[in-house]
């Protein structure tokens, strides 16, 4: 589905989407505010990169970055809810990750955890690896992994 169907589809349902953006820096939200129109769906954006943003802007709690560090699924699920919470959004994702260069023998490069969270749904998380392919592309993938989610979203919306 392209941007503008994810859109569309949205709009029909009459979804607004918020996005909670740690390692993509806003380019979730900038691809689909590309779009003409976007406005009446896209509620707003949050950029925390730092820990502190995701805590006074998100709502996510100290203990769970000391325990599990920002990119996990723990601070992911706490940055989607976070996002839905302050926003008048019905569907949230969120983006944690590593995009590079560097990353640990435990939190390796390319490493990056989503989260899905929508009003009356299960906030969802998931981890992916796309290995060391360098700062942008783990970037831009990670966009397009995160479009795909909002996707998913819609369609568990639409079964309800």
């Amino acid at each position: 589905m392209t941007v503008a169907e994810i859109l569309d589809r949205a709009r029909s349902l009459g979804v607004k989407f918020a996005t909670a953006e740690s390692c993509t820096g806003g380019m979730v939200a900038a691809a689909l505010t590309d779009i003409p129109g976007s406005s009446d769906v896209v509620e707003r954006g949050f950029v925390t990169y730092s820990n502190e943003a995701k805590q006074e802007m998100l709502g996510v709690h100290a203990e769970i970055l000391a325990k599990y560090g920002a990119v996990s699924e723990n601070v992911a699920r706490e940055m989607a809810d976070g996002a839905l919470r302050f926003s008048h959004a019905q569907l949230a994702v969120s983006i944690t990750g590593i995009a590079g260069p560097g990353g640990s023998e435990f939190k390796p490069e390319g490493r990056v955890c989503f989260g899905l969270a929508g009003k009356g749904l299960e906030t969802f998380t998931e981890t992916i690896d796309f290995g060391a392919l360098g700062r942008d592309r783990v970037r831009l993938a990670a966009r397009d992994h995160a479009l795909t989610l909002f996707e998913r979203g819609l369609s568990q919306i639409a079964e309800k």
